[in-house]
């Protein structure tokens, strides 16, 4: 990796600007058809190798997909690439895993806060009926069973976001969980008290949204996100006590 070339890596780069320019000044949109290698090389006045190399690069970023034997298309433009990021960023440090925890909670509550309105009106009694279901899930599993308790609220919250048919918000409210896969073995002092709230959060923002009341659904959503900064802060300061 560090043996490669001031000039190739410039030129590689150019490819790849070359080739994001052309998915934009094309209007292509997610699963069109990208010209072929040697169109793209004549296009691009690059080479086989440099062409290669962009596609890969523009592949990793979910900005292209290749499909062997087909060819290249536009990718979903997902934020698979973000994701990876925050939960790499996780792994380097304590500090920045609690940092990025911190962030996540923050981003997601302003997201469920910000579209209560909409999100209490387009749930269906079905979808109500499974967000009531995953609740009773966390009742009888327990925090202490770890991943069933874990992923039914993981479930609820990504149920509770998909009415909107918002990707983009579907993808970064299951960042948080990618996160907190890493950071939860930090995150000391989760209590049966702890654990009773938590349930007692969910059951009321189900509540809250089979009634249509808005104000009780932000105010459920505000009880179900302290326990977890309140965890996040402690674990820090511990931290911080150990240094």
């Amino acid at each position: 990796m560090s043996g490669a070339k001031p000039g190739r890596q410039l030129l590689r780069q150019e490819v790849v600007e070359g080739i994001k320019r052309y998915i934009l000044e094309e209007r292509l949109r997610p699963g069109d058809p990208l010209p072929t290698e040697p169109a793209l090389c004549e296009a691009l006045g690059a080479s086989r190798s440099s062409v290669r190399e962009a596609v890969k690069i523009l592949a990793a970023l979910d900005i292209v997909e290749v499909r062997h034997g087909h060819g290249t298309y536009v990718g979903r433009l997902s934020l698979s690439a973000l994701v990876e990021s925050l939960t790499f960023r996780g792994l380097l440090s304590p500090d920045d895993d609690f940092q990025v925890m911190a962030d996540l909670v923050d981003v997601r509550e302003l997201f469920e806060r910000g579209m209560a309105d909409r999100i209490v009106s387009l749930l269906s009694e079905e979808q109500l009926d499974k967000l009531d279901g995953l609740v009773t899930t966390m009742r009888r599993t327990g925090a202490q069973d770890g991943h069933g308790f874990v992923e039914a609220d993981r479930a609820f919250h990504a149920m509770l976001v998909a009415p909107l048919g918002n990707e983009l918000i579907g993808q970064l409210s299951m960042a948080f969980w990618d996160v907190y896969t890493i950071v939860a073995p930090h995150l000391d002092g989760f209590t049966h008290a702890d654990e009773m709230a938590t349930i007692a959060a969910h059951q009321n923002i189900v509540d809250a949204a089979r009634a249509g009341d808005i104000t009780g659904f932000m105010k459920a959503l505000g009880e179900h996100y302290a326990p977890v900064r309140r965890r996040i802060s402690e674990a820090r300061a511990r931290d911080s006590a150990l240094d």
